[in-house]
């Protein structure tokens, strides 16, 4: 049996085209006993366990890479294959799709607890709860969220130059020269359409005319496949909300109404509400709330978004306002690193110190000239001035 998944795990190694990792490898501490990198599907989690076993090891018995999607384990369970992999030495086990095995946080546990030696990477949906039901792992995993890749990772991806992320400080007080320096390279505006198209997923390396498809598929999988297995629902409850998603996904930015929601639906506001809780962390859209210290599921959020711009493309009927495309960047690209928060002075508070408009060229700051640390994000510009940035900028934060 082991020697089968070994075999498994050398060929998609031989298949693994790039060995270059995301920047998100640098900030995990990779020498934590158990760790989970969470992320939506597609985000690239497989990718970055490969690339990080194909840098970091040597071949042989102390490591393994599996995937819980296997058919072997509907014969061997995980602990099974913990023990015996120990006994032969193992050291190191790689474990991918975690959330379609379906005892998953007591053998976890229960392998954490009996091979104090063994050190676990896994990785899963994320819809994965550690942190409730009977087996807590919350106090022995280190968890880290992987999210797709930022417009400086795309550019990066597709041309022959490396450029660095920045810190938003570095962003505001220096936004004229970095913008100098990206533009002697590219032309930045011609990238930053095509990155919002197609560029948020890696899997754009593989085929881009069958991206949109495969976007597609995914959103499916989650709806109908992650989110009912990580929250135990039955099948009239992906009905519903694939319906609300509909309704979403053509109205965004969507100041919600709960209540005709709830009508429309023919379901409780309570659900409603819990419902958009599990298509926010899945990672299908993004919740946008005021700055208070507490909130829970059953908070009203002031605004939807798209979790990000190719779902714009793929699931809206028609693209209405390119400005519904302008802000979903924005929010996807600052909320990897910050705090975003509904402000009704701008369209965006930055952890509750910055105010940004977010916009084309000819948008003006009318609506925040008194309002202290101020910003334009402005769409169509290569180069900014004073407090007007371009917004493609906003994608080298991480």
């Amino acid at each position: 049996m082991l020697d089968k998944l070994y075999e498994s795990f050398l060929r998609r190694l031989d298949i693994l085209q790039d060995s270059t990792m995301r920047s998100i490898a640098k900030d995990i501490d990779w020498s934590n006993r158990i760790l989970y990198i969470r992320g939506a599907r597609g985000v690239g989690k497989t990718t970055l366990l490969l690339q990080y076993i194909k840098n970091n090891f040597s071949l042989n018995e102390e490591v393994l890479y599996i995937s819980l999607d296997d058919i072997v384990f509907s014969e061997i369970s995980l602990l099974e294959l913990a023990d015996k992999f120990c006994k032969n030495n193992g050291k190191y086990l790689f474990v991918d799709e975690i959330h379609k095995y379906p005892n998953w946080a007591q053998e976890l546990k229960n392998i954490y607890d009996s091979y104090p030696s063994l050190k676990i990477v896994f990785t899963g949906s994320s819809s994965l709860k550690i942190h409730q039901g009977q087996v807590d792992l919350s106090r022995r995993v280190v968890e880290y969220k992987m999210p797709g890749l930022s417009f400086r990772e795309f550019l990066n991806y597709t041309h022959t130059f490396f450029l660095n992320p920045i810190t938003l400080y570095e962003l505001l007080t220096n936004h004229i020269e970095i913008s100098s320096t990206v533009n002697k390279k590219i032309k930045p505006l011609v990238e930053f359409k095509k990155y919002c198209k197609y560029g948020y997923y890696p899997f754009f390396m593989e085929n881009i005319r069958s991206y949109n498809q495969k976007l597609n598929n995914i959103v499916n999988l989650v709806l109908e496949s992650d989110i009912p297995i990580s929250n135990e629902l039955k099948t009239q409850h992906i009905v519903k909300i694939k319906k609300l998603l509909y309704v979403i996904a053509n109205s965004v930015p969507f100041k919600p109404n709960i209540v005709k929601l709830s009508e429309k639906l023919e379901i409780s506001r309570n659900t409603v509400l819990m419902y958009l809780d599990f298509l926010e962390k899945a990672e299908i859209i993004h919740l946008l709330y005021p700055p208070v210290t507490s909130l829970g599921f059953l908070t009203k959020p002031d605004k939807i978004y798209l979790n990000n711009s190719n779902l714009n493309h793929v699931l809206s009927q028609e693209l209405k306002d390119l400005g519904n495309v302008r802000e979903t960047f924005f929010m996807n690209q600052l909320s990897v690193k910050h705090k975003v928060n509904y402000t009704e002075t701008g369209d965006f508070l930055v952890d509750k110190k910055y105010t940004f408009e977010v916009g084309g060229k000819n948008k003006t700051t009318q609506q925040i000239r008194r309002i202290p640390n101020s910003y334009i994000a402005s769409d169509e510009i290569e180069y900014g001035y004073k407090n007007r940035i371009p917004l493609w900028l906003m994608g080298f934060l991480y």
